[in-house]
Formats: structure tokens, sequence, C-alpha cells
């Protein structure tokens, strides 16, 4: 596994010769004290350790993770069974600590590109910061002037915002007030907008003055019930064609509204655990999105799950928030801070780092100035960081280039045996962790599978472990995530405490929960992080939601998984993405283009494949620096169009494509024999892709049609 993810160097044999020996005489003198001094033996044989078991030896049992094995974890602290009691106990306890932290804006400017496209760049200052107790103050009275304009406990409530402070004091004041928060991306498109704002019958939606503008403003008129427009960043510019019976307030004068007002019979409006905190959207790959319920219980069972994976948490660290919230990786992974008194600074991915698109050169981007601990990300961006550090590197100078990939192969090495490298990690890879502000001590993954190259880019080049997890709106974003001292790849770790996993034998895709060497099956989570089911869609949470006869509930997730001797999941296949070829072979389109998708050549990949023909075709959003390359040595010029359109180009990158596939074990009839090269990138404003970046398959088969077509040899008229 790890000479396959070794970087290729061109060094004089003899020399190399040479340099193994040196390194070979470090290792043998460094070894001795560093097995003295470190904590790695510990890690070593944590890493060996067995970390989930079934609960008894039938096939297809739970497996549990082995600090649960009687008795599943639900509550984080006790007594602390709803939301609004968390975050009383974690103000009482951290009363003056710093909690949210927000940049100022120094100065916006518009830079004009040589394309004549207009840029926003902007210089932003220090962090700013509200303390616990400012923060509780603050969603306490937003809270009440909530109540004054009309909100009654349990009834649903929208927020369509980007990831700021604002977002969790809101949210932390309908949790107090037993308001059902709706969340919705902001993201989604008009339709996906006003089907959840009409299906939720929210009268009021609290929002920022650029999405007010950008995407409320063009709706407004399909949503009738909607009576209040709350902006979070100060007064809109009003605009007169805005409809009768609307009216926008600012978050500031309804918190005003609040302190002023009369709260002496708030008590019975407090929450009860089963009651539902969020109504959380989840942009479907397939057709409109799905309201899932998730209640108190669920939410601190999820948390309780989570925080018990990440060692050492607690009032040193800094967390660096700039996923969307209304996704529920980051909901999880803020209050999971939150209750342990970190401090959350806020962040976009438009600001993320000194190189992001709208920090102006020169100028700090968020991670500089905060110097997170911990970060969440998405394995889009975690790719994306690995291509442009590899782009880096193949620009340096011959010397350079081979100093960092001999670092890069001997560190490898040494972490896949356990073992730490404190001279490469402070004179080779420091600059690329400063990248991430140079303080990261974890880095949690989720959302997607993250491939194997990727990962081990991060552990080596970032000197962190990559928490890897697995989970689902469903579960309350609970299932998985691997431990901070499995340097294995490719897995998603062992059940949670908060939850137990088991196979269901799925026969049409040919698994079963008896196959050697491993289990495999559909993953089924149960616990108290499994939701309630879909808001107002009773026969599609029936289907994906089964009570068994102790009145667990457990989600039928469709992911296909495998356990492993130590108790790891893997997730190896999808339901919705088998496809049964002419001939009768099933394709996993997930798996194909996992084997392809971290190619340099490749920033985006879609297998398409139909029951009527025998061979699988793609589309592929090439690498414009890597293609442009590929044309140039082939002696083909023209404009980026005109290379992507080019049959000739086309056979180039497949030919690419193919080696890799080989290389990944891939079956023959899973190679694309054809391709279509796209010249435009996939983002969720395509509506492509979802806002997790995962392939809407339905849209782009809509989209690319006449090239499937053509690719399939019908007639194009």
């Amino acid at each position: 596994q790890a000479a396959k993810m070794k970087l290729k160097h061109n060094i004089n044999p003899v020399l190399l010769q040479f340099i193994n020996f040196i390194i070979l005489v470090y290792s043998f003198v460094t070894y001795i004290p560093w097995y003295i001094f470190s904590g790695s033996r510990q890690a070593i044989a944590k890493a060996k350790q067995v970390k989930a078991k079934p609960v008894n030896n039938k096939p297809g049992a739970a497996y549990r993770s082995v600090n649960s094995l009687h008795c599943l974890a639900s509550v984080l602290y006790p007594g602390c069974d709803t939301l609004d009691k968390v975050f009383k106990y974690a103000k009482t306890k951290f009363k003056d600590k710093k909690l949210l932290g927000t940049r100022e804006i120094l100065k916006e400017e518009d830079e004009i590109q040589p394309s004549g496209k207009v840029f926003k760049k902007v210089i932003l200052g220090k962090y700013t910061w509200l303390s616990y107790e400012d923060v509780y103050i603050k969603a306490v009275n937003f809270g009440n002037g909530l109540a004054v304009l009309g909100q009654q406990p349990k009834t649903n409530i929208a927020i369509f915002c980007e990831t700021r402070a604002e977002w969790m004091i809101a949210a932390q004041a309908c949790f107090m007030c037993n308001y059902q928060l709706v969340t919705l991306y902001a993201t989604l498109g008009g339709p996906a907008i006003v089907h959840g704002l009409n299906e939720t019958e929210v009268t009021t939606i609290i929002t920022s003055k650029e999405l007010m503008q950008t995407k409320l403003k063009e709706i407004v008129s399909q949503v009738p019930l909607l009576r209040h427009i709350i902006t979070v960043d100060g007064k809109p510019t009003t605009w007169s064609e805005f409809p009768k019976g609307v009216i926008v307030h600012t978050m500031a004068s309804v918190q005003a509204m609040g302190a002023k007002a009369d709260t002496g019979n708030k008590q019975q409006a407090r929450p009860v655990p089963s009651d539902i905190a969020v109504i959380m959207y989840t942009s479907g790959s397939t057709g409109v999105p799905k309201g899932v319920m998730i209640s108190h219980c669920n939410i601190i069972a999820g948390i309780t799950g989570m925080a018990e994976r990440i060692p050492n948490l607690g009032e040193k660290d800094i967390y660096i928030g700039y996923l969307p919230l209304a996704h529920v990786l980051e909901l999880s992974a803020e209050l999971v801070c939150l209750s342990h008194g970190c401090r959350i600074g806020y962040s976009s991915p438009q600001t993320l780092a000194d190189q992001s698109s709208k920090i102006k050169k020169g100028s700090k981007g968020d991670v500089t100035t905060l110097k997170p601990t911990l970060m969440a990300a998405v394995p889009e961006i975690m790719d994306r960081i690995y291509k442009n550090v590899m782009n880096k590197v193949n620009e340096m100078t011959s010397f350079q280039r081979n100093l960092f990939i001999l670092a890069y192969n001997y560190k490898m090495e040494q972490i896949s045996k356990g073992y730490t490298t404190p001279l490469c990690d402070s004179l080779i890879f420091r600059k690329v962790r400063m990248l991430l502000g140079g303080k990261i001590r974890i880095l949690l993954c989720g959302g997607a599978p993250l491939s194997a190259a990727t990962q081990r880019f991060m552990n080596i080049c970032f000197c962190c472990p990559v928490g890897q997890g697995y989970g689902l709106t469903e579960s309350a974003g609970a299932g998985t995530i691997t431990e901070v001292w499995d340097y294995t790849t490719g897995r998603v770790g062992a059940p949670l405490v908060c939850c137990e996993i088991k196979l269901l034998n799925w026969e049409e895709g040919g698994y079963y929960n008896t196959d050697k060497p491993y289990p495999r099956g559909e993953v089924l989570i149960g616990g108290q992080n499994v939701t309630v089911g879909y808001y107002k869609n009773e026969v599609r949470t029936k289907k994906d939601f089964t009570v068994d006869e102790n009145g667990q509930r457990w989600l039928h997730t469709g992911d296909i998984g495998e356990f492993h001797q130590d108790g790891c999941l893997k997730i190896i296949d999808r339901k919705k993405d088998l496809v049964k070829l002419q001939a009768g072979e099933y394709v996993s389109l997930g798996k194909v283009e996992a084997a392809l998708k971290n190619l340099p050549l490749v920033d985006n990949i879609c297998v398409y494949a139909s029951s009527f023909h025998s061979y699988v075709i793609g589309f592929v959003v090439p690498n414009q620096k890597e293609l442009a390359e590929l044309a140039r040595k082939k002696g083909f010029k023209g404009t980026w169009e005109e290379i992507c359109n080019s049959p000739e180009m086309e056979k180039e990158v497949l030919k690419v494509l193919a080696e890799a596939a080989m290389a990944a074990n891939l079956e023959k009839f899973e190679i694309p024999v054809k391709i279509r090269l796209s010249p435009d990138p996939w983002t969720p404003e395509t509506g492509l892709v979802t806002d997790a970046f995962k392939l809407k398959r339905k849209e782009l088969t809509a989209y690319y049609q006449m090239d499937i077509d053509r690719m399939y040899g019908k007639n194009v008229k």
C-alpha cells in the first residue's frame, strides 16, 4: 500500500545508496532515546488494539465500541439532557472564557483581473471575541425578542445564512425557547429554498444582507406565509418591490425588544429531550431536499460520541469554523467545542488561507491569524490543498524537490510503523504546516470518502492525525470516527460510543455478513443519535428507518461496508451507485470514481453506465494546468475550450485514466472507454454537485445527455 503512494524522485543510484545509509544510521541512533522518551510506544500499542466488537457471535450482530460494549453513551454531562441545559452548564463553567471570534473588516477593494473580471478583495484585522457569558445573554435576548414578534414554542423558524457567530447565537436562542430551527444551505437553488420554507410553513427567516439581496429577493413572493425577515448584519438598503406584509428587522433590534420584554412567564417553554431541535434540509443527491427532524437527545448523543474520539479536548483548543453550519458535520463539531470550553473562530472558504480568493495579496488569511488547533474539512478541500502543494513541489529546483520527496517517503515509512519524525517535521514540513497556521493537532474529515493518497499526504505534511468520520444527517452526523493513533488509510474507524452498527445482507449486490475474510453488507446505524425521520414524509421515513424488538431505532444508510478484525469499518460501495451492464457485470460508479479522482489531471469525474450498453463512459473536469501541459507535450495548440473539445486530447486523457485504473486493480469492464472533457468546473451554483460537492447524478446525466448519446453511438440530430 505505502509503496504505491510514494513520490518518484530522480536521484543518482550511488548517491541514493549513500543517502539511505545515512538515514539508516540516523534512524538507529535516534531510535533508542525516542523509544524511551516519547509516548509513541503507547500509541503503537493502541493502534494495534481491537476497537470494537460484535455484541454476540451470530452473523449480522451489532458492533459496539469497546468503551461502550454494555451500554451506549447518550449524555454529555449528568442532567444535561437538552441543548439549552448543555449551554447553561458550559456558560457557568467557562463564564468569561472566549467563545466566538470574528475578524473585523478593515478595507474592501475591487481588483480588476487581466480578463476584465472584478474580484472583491478584503483586508481583515484581528479576531474580536465574545465570551460564553456574552453569547448567552445575546441568545436569551434574541429568543425573547422572537417571542415578542409572535414566535411560539414548538413552531418552525428558518435560518438561511453563512457560517458566522450570529448563526450560533440564533441557534442557541431557538434551543432555549424550544423553537424548531429549520436550516437551509446558503448555496441551495431558488426552487429548493422555496420548497423548504413552504413545507415548514415558517413565518420568520433569519438571514444576511447579502443573501437577502442575492437569493431571497427573487423568491419572497413565492413564500406566502412569510412575515418577518431578520438580517444578522445590520440594516439592509430597502427595496421597493418587496411584497406587502413582510417586515425586515435587524438582529440587534430584535435583541433590544427581547431585553425590554417582560419574561416572567417564560419557564414553561423549555424543551424536553424528545422535542425537535433542528429540521435540517439535506441537499439530496436526488430530487428535492428532505428535511431531517433532529431532536435534542439525538444531537446530544451524537456530540457525546464525537467528543470521546478527540483526546484532551478542552480550553486550550481553538477551532476554525468555515464549513456551512447548515451541514450536520459543522454544527456538531461546533457544539462539541462549545460544550468543552474551546474557542470557535469564524472564517469562510474564500478567506481561509493567505492564498484564498478574497484575501488581498500580502495580507493574512484566517488560519494565519487564528492559528487553530482543530479543523474540520471536506475531502474536496483537502484534495485542493494536496494538489496545490504538489504543484508547488513540481515547481521547485531539482535539489529542493528531491529533498522533499526523500523526506516524504522516509516519513511515510516511519508513520506506517507508528514512529514519529521530529527532525523532518521541523526542517522540511514546517512550511507546509504553516499553510493551516502551524498549530493544527487534529484534522477532522467527513462528508465523503477521503482518498488514501490525500489522507497520507495530510498525515505527513501537516504532521497531525487525520480523523476520518462517517455519519449522515439522519444519524445526527454520528456513526464512526477513526482514532487519532490509527494511521491506516481508507477506513472510517470504529462505531462511536453513542451508537452500534450492524451489516445487513444485500443479495442483489452479492454482499453478505457471513463473507470471509470480512463480513460485508448494508450499514445500519442504531442508537440515540438516530433521528426522528423526515419532515412530513412518512413514506420515506418508513423506508429508511426501522425499530427493532427492543424499541431501538435503526437507520438504513444505503452504504455498503465491511468490518475488519479490529472492529473498524470500511465503506466499500453504495447501493444506489450499482449499474448492471448489458453483459450482466455490475459496475459500482463510486468505486471507479474513487480510483481515478486523485490523478493530478483530474479535478472531478463522474462515471456513467447504462444497462443497454456494454461499456462505461465518463465526464471529466480536467485540471487546467495539467491538461494544458499535456496538450503542449503532444503539440496541440488551441484555447482551453478547443483543448477540451478535441477528440485527440480525449484519447490522451483516456490513456492516463486507463493506466490509473489498471494500477488500482479495476476490472476491464469498469474502465471508462469514452469520455467528455468539461471546460467548466462543477460547483454547487451550477446545480451539478451538492454543497458537500457530491455528484448529483440525475442532473449531470441531463446536462450531458447529448454527449452520452454521442459516446454510446446514437445518432445525434
